[in-house]
């Protein structure tokens, strides 16, 4: 056959789906629909479901797009469907009480705005947006009781969430009972081979292979991402958290943050958010175990090649350039005095929240007299940490500590130990 659509083996092709995911159901019958596949050349359609509740995307939001970047890459077609019908229910998972509504205006701003923003990872050409109003809002009232009939409320209070809140006596209400059933009748509707998602959708997309197995249809596999954490190496990547990498931040912001990321993320990034192909992610991994490499070159190339993703290579490069300029050939004493982040002391630097408060460091390290003086100093970009100014008066510090500078003259390295 010339021309072929789905050019790798089928087992070359799990192997590359395969790489960073977290869970999937099951392996023996994705290998056999994606040799089905190759053989008839016909894409399988893959779905992904979004809640246009948060539209803003950063690197966490982009573990899933990537991984279906990465089978349209091996040909196959993916089914974006926008919740614009489910959205103004919202998705009770991980909720406490009865979420409120949106309305259908927010949730088209909301969706419009995702739409644009998922086309900076997705190949436009291999991508179909729907909107699950288009077939769910032409159900009628016998649809609806005959789909609701092909499911237990036993089954429904599997579900954590809800089971929690009706222990505890909380309102649940019984509209938020048909949204993962909604989820699972998208499936049916597109005929989905593949569905992803994070771990927190296992339930939904579950009840869509049930359901249409129900229908009568072959049962879609389940593919489950990891949760990211943010460049803090704790915590889910948030934008409230402050620790995340977005996808429209300037190349150099970008190129930075990642280089920020603790030593034991280098494997875990490269596999979730970059293309990168799972032999040439081994070579790394080996490198870094063996010691022969030093973790930061191999950093720089994880942050080149994610910068890269979103601004290009040139960019990405540029960015390489200027990182190098500010942070690695600054002029810096090589025989820096250190100071250790110490708790015990009676005004200590580190917070509760384990952000560090900056001008009681700059009074202990002796570079103010006062609180009040640290923090004029602070307002009047008089203060520099790693070569740039900074003037907030609270910094998240990260594993491999900071350089702080008042002047040309007070200098410090500031670790904790």
């Amino acid at each position: 056959m010339t021309n072929k659509l789905i050019t790798k083996q089928p087992e070359e092709q799990l192997k590359i789906i395969k790489k960073g995911l977290f869970e999937l159901i099951n392996e023996e019958d994705l290998l056999s629909k994606l040799k089905r596949s190759y053989d008839e050349q016909k894409p399988l359609v893959v779905k992904l479901g979004l809640d246009p509740s948060a539209p803003d995307i950063h690197l966490g939001h982009t573990v899933v797009l990537r991984k279906i970047k990465q089978l349209q890459d091996l040909g196959h077609h993916a089914v974006i469907i926008i919740g614009d019908f489910t959205g103004r229910i919202g998705d009770p998972t991980g909720r406490s009480k009865v979420r409120n509504q949106m309305t259908k205006e927010e949730v088209l701003i909301n969706a419009r705005t995702y739409e644009d923003q998922i086309m900076k990872v997705l190949d436009p050409e291999k991508t179909e947006v729907r909107f699950n109003s288009e077939w769910l809002k032409k159900l009628d009232f016998e649809d609806v009781i005959l789909l609701a009939g092909k499911v237990t409320v036993a089954r429904i209070l599997e579900r954590d969430d809800f089971s929690n809140r009706y222990k505890n006596q909380q309102a649940i209400g019984l509209h938020e009972f048909f949204y993962p059933l909604m989820q699972a009748y998208d499936s049916v509707h597109i005929g989905a081979d593949i569905e992803l998602g994070g771990t927190d959708q296992t339930f939904n997309i579950l009840m869509g292979r049930s359901l249409q197995k129900d229908y009568g249809l072959e049962s879609q596999i389940a593919m489950f991402v990891p949760i990211l954490e943010g460049v803090d190496g704790v915590n889910k990547m948030s934008k409230s958290l402050g620790n995340y990498i977005g996808i429209d931040e300037d190349p150099d912001v970008i190129y930075r943050k990642v280089m920020t990321i603790p030593d034991n993320l280098i494997i875990r990034y490269f596999e979730l958010v970059t293309d990168i192909h799972p032999d040439e992610v081994e070579v790394y991994k080996r490198e870094l175990e063996s010691g022969e490499v030093n973790p930061r070159d191999i950093k720089m190339s994880l942050a080149c090649e994610i910068t890269s993703l979103y601004h290009g290579i040139d960019k990405a490069e540029a960015a390489e350039r200027h990182f190098q300029v500010m942070y690695q050939q600054r002029e810096v004493p090589d025989n820096i005095k250190e100071y250790v982040i110490n708790q015990s002391l009676e005004r200590p630097e580190l917070m509760d929240n384990g952000e560090i408060d900056l001008p009681m460091l700059i009074c202990n390290v002796g570079f103010a007299k006062s609180k009040s003086e640290a923090r004029r100093l602070l307002t009047q970009n008089a203060v520099k940490i790693d070569g740039e100014r900074f003037s907030e008066l609270t910094y998240s510090m990260q594993e491999e500590g900071f350089i702080i500078a008042v002047g040309k003259n007070k200098i410090v390295k500031v670790v904790n130990k």
